[in-house]
Parts: structure tokens; C-alpha cells; sequence
């Protein structure tokens, strides 16, 4: 590979990678709207079904006058973003303790009550309301087993990619669904207060979503969260047949922990080859691009190169971006590789976190509760806030959270639908101007 060839923009992938992004959020706010649709027959709204941290401060009632509606919205927001602050902080604290098997124990245990329980009851509305025929015995060992399957190919074992893909879909599909039986103005004041709190625990340097993602950098390991990772755009035709994608991991290590990093050097099969590297080091790993059985075994080998870019600040959460990389290695090796790195990039794979997930689809539940022209309308807004959100890491490659940008659009949209363009629609259908 050409060491003068210059990488490629993300502008000129840029739709790809929209798109890649784009068709799991759009099935799960598309699968949330039709479960609302189907199971909510309660034309009173604002009786929350369940009680939650989201309403343990402020229980809304149809009686209630608008102000005190507002007042106890913004207490029961205040209350849940101090929660999941608090909860985050605790988060990065057991990660910065190497608490890393616990936290993937957790979070499976968390999938498993998500997928079982709450797919168990949302499972149990459906047949009830279709009326499918299913005894007892058979309808726990399907859901038993689905939600086995679930967590093992989320935490616990490398599976199939698009099963992967599937499963943290059918998990924001769920908790958005039970998030949409909170109190309407809890719920547009929650969608506020998370966007806002996104952005600051992602930008400030004290935030904890940018601690916990600086600490996983540091150590060259991934975040333990739900993350959504969709497939990399790889531009073909720059690596040569039978050669291998490089990914760095998280950041660049000092030589001298490179040295000592003796578990990682004894799992590269390419070990004798890249020993002797020029001045700093990282640690890669290595995906094959065109894979026999061996690549595929060989898929989670580690090799260590030298990084080359311009800027060192925190890479954004929302996709991994290509930089330029260079490998020296010693004479004698006769492998090719294509190299890319953290941060935004036309070969790199995007990631999103399925709380972005979860809270697009709850806003277009919401909206689907009113009318379906807002569901148009929010959709919308929401698709043109991640272009945006993709386009400015493209051009700033910073740290930018991907959920205000789409949160705050949907919320603008909804409240002018809703305000404006729906009494403009009715006015013209009754004067016959539109049908």
C-alpha cells in the first residue's frame, strides 16, 4: 500500500455509512410504533402504567393543571438524569477497578431480564391480543431459549454478526416500548433532559460518558455497554486480495508498555515480523478482509504498528474513523494489510449506543400516541439529526454525543406538527383545497 496515498474522506462514503446506521434505528422506532400502535388501547395517556424512576417523584394526573404538569415533569427528569449520572460514575469507577467480569456479568444478567421478562410480557400482550393459540410449557422453553441465545450473542460469545445486530435491536425495541407508558409530559421533558445531559457527560472533560470512554482508551479496551456496531465501508480496491483490515483498538501505547504487553504479542501468529517497529506503537487488531477458516480464527490477533495522525484528542463515540497508519515490518514479511484507525472515516465502523436507540424510538412512540402525521414529521427529524451528527464529526473529528442534535429536532417537529401544520391540514381537508 501506497505510504504517500492519502486516505479517502468520509464525504465520499458518507451516504453508505448514513444508511448503515439509518436501517436498524428505522426498524426499531418502526417495530416500536407498531407495538404501541397494537397494544395501546388506552386513549388516556397520562395515567403512567408502571411505576418507575422517571415518575417516583411527580405521579401525573389527568387532572392536573399544566403548570403542575411541567413542575412535576421536571422533577421526575431531574431525579432520573441524577440517577443514571450517578449510575455512569459508578460505571466508570468499577471499570477504573478492572471490575471488567463483573460489568459483563451485570449487563448480561440485565439483557436476560430485559429479553425475559419484559419480551416475556410484551410477548404474552401479543398472543392475548391476536388470540395465537400456545400452551404454557411451549411459550417458556421459545422464550427460555430466545433469550439464551440473546445474551450469549450480545456478551458472552462471538456469534454471527447480524444475529449480534438483531438481538440489541429487539433489546431497544423493549425498553423503548416500556419507556412509552410514562406520563406524556415526563416523557417530552425526560427527551430533553437526556439530550442535554448527553452533551454535557460527553463534551465536558469531567463528564462521565467521556471519563469511562478516556479510560477504555487508555487500556486499549472496549467500553462494557450496549453498542450498536454496524458493519465498516471498506474501500476494496486499496487492499489487495487475501490481506487483512487493521484496527486499532483504542489509543497508542508507550513502548515500554508495549514490552511488557506479553499475552497480546503471544496470540499474533505474525509475532516474528513485528517486533521491531520505528519510534511509537499501538496495538492493533487484526480482521481479515477476505477470509479463509484460518483468518476467521486469526480475526482477534494482535500486532503492534506505528500511528500517525494529526490529532490526538478523544475520538467520537458515534463511529470509528480511519487515520493514517503506517506498519514497518521487518524485511521477509510478504503480508498486506490496510490499515484504519478510531475515529471518523470512510473504512471505519460506526457505533451507536443503543440508549440513542431507545430514546429515537421512544419519541416516535410518543408521537405515534397523537397522531401519525407526527410520527412522519419526528421520523424525519430525527434521520436529519444523524446526517448532521455524522456530518460534523466528519469535518470537527471531535467528540460529539449523536443524540441532542435528533432529540431536540424531533421534539421541534413534533410540537409544530402538532401546532401548526396539523390545523393547517385540517383547515385545508374541510375546504376541500386538500384531500
Amino acid at each position: 500500500m501506497d505510504e504517500n496515498s492519502k486516505p479517502k474522506s468520509v464525504l465520499d462514503s458518507l451516504g453508505e455509512e448514513i444508511v448503515r446506521i439509518i436501517t436498524p434505528v428505522s426498524i426499531c422506532m418502526l417495530l416500536v410504533v407498531i407495538l404501541v400502535t397494537v397494544l395501546n388501547n388506552d386513549t388516556d395517556s397520562s395515567n403512567p402504567s408502571f411505576t418507575s424512576i422517571a415518575t417516583v417523584a411527580y405521579n401525573e394526573s389527568s387532572s392536573d393543571s399544566n403548570w403542575d404538569k411541567l413542575k412535576g415533569a421536571l422533577l421526575n427528569a431531574l431525579v432520573f438524569v441524577v440517577v443514571v449520572t450517578v449510575v455512569t460514575f459508578l460505571l466508570v469507577l468499577l471499570f477504573y477497578f478492572r471490575c471488567t467480569k463483573f460489568l459483563k456479568y451485570y449487563m448480561g444478567f440485565s439483557s436476560f431480564l430485559v429479553l425475559g421478562f419484559m419480551g416475556g410480557e410484551i410477548a404474552i400482550f401479543l398472543i392475548g391480543n391476536f388470540r395465537v393459540p400456545i400452551d404454557c410449557v411451549s411459550f417458556g422453553l421459545i422464550l427460555f431459549n430466545f433469550t439464551v441465545v440473546g445474551v450469549l450473542a450480545v456478551f458472552m460469545s462471538k456469534m454471527a454478526i447480524v444475529v449480534t445486530q438483531g438481538y440489541l435491536v429487539v433489546i431497544g425495541v423493549l425498553v423503548a416500548y416500556w419507556f412509552t407508558m410514562l406520563p406524556e409530559w415526563t416523557t417530552w421533558v425526560l427527551l430533553v433532559a437526556m439530550a442535554l445531559y448527553d452533551l454535557a457527560a460527553v463534551l465536558l472533560p469531567g463528564g462521565p460518558l467521556r471519563l469511562l470512554v478516556e479510560l477504555a482508551m487508555s487500556r486499549d479496551e472496549d467500553i462494557p455497554a450496549l453498542v450498536y456496531e454496524a458493519r465498516p465501508v471498506i474501500d476494496r480496491e486499496s487492499v489487495p486480495r487475501g490481506g487483512f483490515v487493521q484496527r486499532r483498538v483504542w489509543r497508542e501505547r508507550r513502548e515500554n508498555e508495549f514490552g511488557s504487553d506479553e499475552n497480546l504479542d503471544s496470540r499474533s501468529n505474525l509475532n516474528s515480523n513485528v517486533n521491531s517497529i520505528l519510534e511509537s506503537r499501538s496495538v492493533l487488531e487484526r480482521r481479515p478482509l477476505y477470509g479463509s477458516d484460518e483468518n476467521e480464527r486469526n480475526a482477534v490477533d494482535m500486532e503492534d504498528g506505528q500511528v500517525s495522525r494529526e490529532d490526538s484528542e478523544l475520538a467520537a463515540p458515534l463511529i470509528q474513523h480511519r487515520i493514517n497508519v503506517r506498519m514497518n515490518l521487518q524485511e521477509g514479511s510478504n503480508d498486506d494489510f490496510a490499515l484504519e484507525g478510531i475515529g471518523l472515516g470512510s473504512s471505519g465502523a460506526i457505533k451507536l449506543g443503543l440508549g440513542d436507540f431507545i430514546f429515537y424510538s421512544v419519541l416516535v412512540a410518543r408521537a405515534a400516541m397523537y397522531d401519525f402525521m407526527t410520527v412522519y414529521a419526528c421520523y424525519l427529524a430525527i434521520i436529519a439529526g444523524l446526517g448532521i451528527t455524522l456530518m460534523l464529526l466528519a469535518f470537527y473529528q471531535k467528540a460529539l454525543p449523536a443524540l441532542p442534535v435528533s432529540v431536540l429536532l424531533g421534539v421541534l417537529f413534533y410540537l409544530l406538527t402538532r401546532l401548526l401544520l396539523e390545523i393547517f391540514v385540517v383547515q385545508c381537508s374541510m375546504n376541500l383545497l386538500m384531500f
